[in-house]
């Protein structure tokens, strides 16, 4: 009796463990599932960006630096209408004088109205134009140096070289600006006259961004900079919404009056685009027009958040979303989406920001700049069906250097 009854226990005992082992092993099997459904989850959440970075970077070809190559459609772009039109009269020059400052190139010598009303930022230009002097047949040619372009779709053409303009909207032709010399936004604390020269910012920032590996960088956007826009006053809501995923704040501008003027809270101090080099995710907005900012924070090797694309400079078409940048809508209303995506794409993110640095550093050197100043010029004059006649009343500029 007693063995049988030992034997029952025994028999209970065992298929207990049985049922205890199958349901630990359908247990563990279940958080196994739901492990990789999450992951599958994760994965998929982010499929739609990563074919978009997938398949740029498989269309994506390298342009060459022979005779700056890089930005050949934008001179086509900008000239075809002229072209069109069967090139450049005396009229149109005429018409154009009061959009920009009037120069003269002379005997390969230059000459400019004398009246300039930024003159750092004449200075910027006058330093490429006098740099290919000798290389330019004689010419008139009105540049604006204003921040906004000129000549808009609605009006007939005019002849008028702006550093920026939005292609669908203006008929300006564009130019690489001043900023690359002298003359720009003096916000930052580096030089009195503004920015200051590319090929130093090249080496400041470059040796910032070695100090910031990206192993080291904080994992968040950034972003510093003047309210001239509301279309920047989601990501400065989001910030304070979410300082974890982004640090943005508003700085006084010429306009500041009072906080509301950065969103009803103090301004913050500007920042040393160097400084940028700590985050790994930085954003440009337009500012009144294209933002000069741009291509200093491809030198950070961060991955750059470019938001909206109508707003141009030369160099902007030969930069292709997904493949040296991040693009963000105007509105902002994916900005969230992105930097998350970011945070958990680490990989992906430090791809672009090394490609985007590398087109900055093998494609936009001052040789590019005073290369392009040359191949618009020189298209220029073959459009131009009247020869010039000296105005007594320019003055000449000279070198300085």
């Amino acid at each position: 009796m007693l063995h049988r009854s030992t034997n029952n226990l025994a028999i209970k005992y065992f298929r207990n463990v049985a049922v205890f082992v199958t349901l630990g092993f359908v247990f563990l099997t279940c958080a196994e599932v739901n492990h990789e459904k999450e992951k599958y989850t994760k994965g998929a959440r982010w499929h739609h960006y990563i074919e978009l970075i997938n398949q740029a970077v498989k269309d994506y070809k390298d342009c060459s630096n022979e005779n700056c190559s890089c930005f050949t459609s934008v001179l086509k772009d900008d000239f075809a209408v002229w072209i069109k039109k069967g090139g450049i009269t005396k009229d149109d020059l005429k018409a154009a004088h009061s959009f920009g400052v009037n120069y003269q190139i002379l005997s390969h010598k230059l000459f400019r109205q004398e009246e300039c009303m930024f003159p750092f930022r004449c200075s910027g230009v006058e330093h490429f134009l006098l740099e290919i002097i000798d290389n330019l047949p004689d010419m008139d040619l009105v540049i604006n140096v204003k921040d906004w372009p000129q000549v808009y779709h609605h009006q007939e053409p005019l002849p008028v070289f702006s550093f920026s303009k939005v292609a669908d909207v203006n008929w300006d032709i564009m130019y690489p600006a001043w900023t690359f010399w002298e003359g720009g936004p003096a916000v930052w604390p580096i030089y009195p006259t503004g920015l200051g020269r590319w090929d130093l910012q090249r080496d400041i920032i470059t040796r910032a961004a070695e100090a910031w590996p990206w192993d080291k960088k904080e994992d968040k956007a950034f972003f510093r900079g003047s309210r001239t826009s509301s279309e920047r006053d989601p990501l400065i809501l989001l910030s304070r919404k979410e300082p974890a995923l982004v640090d943005a704040a508003y700085t006084k501008n010429q306009a500041w009056k009072s906080n509301e003027d950065t969103l009803y809270q103090p301004p913050a101090s500007e920042v040393k685009l160097e400084d940028h080099c700590k985050y790994r995710y930085l954003f440009n907005f337009r500012g009144v027009a294209a933002s000069f900012r741009l291509k200093h924070l491809f030198l950070c090797n961060s991955t750059v958040f470019h938001v909206g694309n109508d707003w141009l400079e030369f160099f902007y078409p030969a930069l292709k979303p997904w493949v040296h940048y991040i693009p963000v809508k105007s509105d902002l209303a994916n900005v969230r989406d992105l930097l998350l995506f970011a945070q958990q794409n680490q990989d992906v993110m430090k791809s672009i920001a090394n490609r985007g640095r590398q087109f900055i550093i093998d494609h936009l050197r001052l040789e590019d700049v005073s290369c392009y100043w040359k191949q618009i010029l020189l298209k220029y004059a073959e459009l131009l069906k009247a020869k010039p006649v000296k105005n007594k009343s320019f003055k000449e500029i000279k070198s300085t250097l």
